[in-house]
């Protein structure tokens, strides 16, 4: 099956060096090499590139693997081919206009038997399951609400409609509207990049670190007693953020959103 990455920050970060090391999984260290895509949401604004090259050898994913865009939510897809030809209109992410906003999309998964009636104007450009289940979520957002609809009004609606496609098979999915990050896991082949710095921390150190493909972010290394302190701080902060349910990798069956505050 695809894969996919997904990052939500409280600051523009760049995801070069995660996405260096997913591009590799697109055709060289694994077999997923039947195209690729990223989305960057700048302000109201995306960014997309896709290809039906393979990730590792694709020169516009060279060009991604240079070019630091600085975005607060990313996600990233590298396809394996089940539904659909090898084409460009069947690369994921894909993008959407509704309520004046761009809403981006990628799946990884079967769904079997899934025809979907769609009756708005959220139709299909491509021939994939996925994007029949995309289009399907956006008619049926749609009708829901009249306007772009708060995150947590957004999660429970979402929570309601997405088990529907799930029922087919296979539905590990990303959305984002760049405001917050939604994510359906089926199975464990879900991971979001998640970074909260304090924009003083941001101001010391420079730009965004680079990120793993978990929700950690890296952490320094150190000696003694201030390492063994440092270890203990991330040992409580990951504690605090479970406590919240703040997630990483989503269990399966569930539908989690992220959505960090701006500095």
């Amino acid at each position: 099956m695809c894969q996919l990455l997904g990052m939500n920050c409280n600051t523009p970060t760049d995801v070069t060096f995660s996405f260096a090391g997913f591009a590799q999984r697109g055709g060289r260290t694994d077999h997923h090499a039947d195209g690729w895509g990223i989305a960057f949401f700048e302000g109201r604004g995306a960014r997309l590139f896709i290809d039906k090259e393979p990730a590792c050898d694709s020169p516009v994913a060279e060009l991604i693997r240079r070019y630091p865009i600085k975005s607060r939510h990313v996600i990233s897809h590298i396809r394996k081919a089940t539904y659909g030809a090898v084409m460009l209109e069947n690369c994921h992410p894909f993008v959407r206009e509704l309520w004046g906003r761009y809403w981006v999309f990628a799946h990884n998964g079967d769904l079997h038997g899934y025809a979907p009636t769609l009756h708005g104007h959220f139709r299909p450009v491509g021939s994939t399951d996925s994007e029949q289940a995309f289009c399907w979520l956006m008619q049926e957002l749609d009708k829901a609400h009249a306007s772009v609809p708060s995150v947590p009004e957004m999660t429970r609606t979402l929570a309601e409609l997405v088990p529907q496609v799930a029922r087919f098979g296979t539905f590990n999915m990303l959305l984002s509207n760049g405001e917050a990050l939604w994510a359906h896991a089926s199975t464990k082949l879900c991971y979001i990049v998640r970074q909260h710095r304090s924009p003083r921390a941001a101001g010391r150190r420079g730009p965004g670190r680079q990120l793993r493909r978990t929700h950690h972010a890296r952490r320094p290394r150190g000696r003694g007693r201030h390492h063994a302190a440092h270890q203990r701080r991330g040992l409580d902060a990951l504690r605090a953020r479970r406590a919240e349910g703040v997630p990483g990798r989503p269990a399966a069956g569930h539908l989690i959103h992220q959505s960090l505050p701006k500095p």
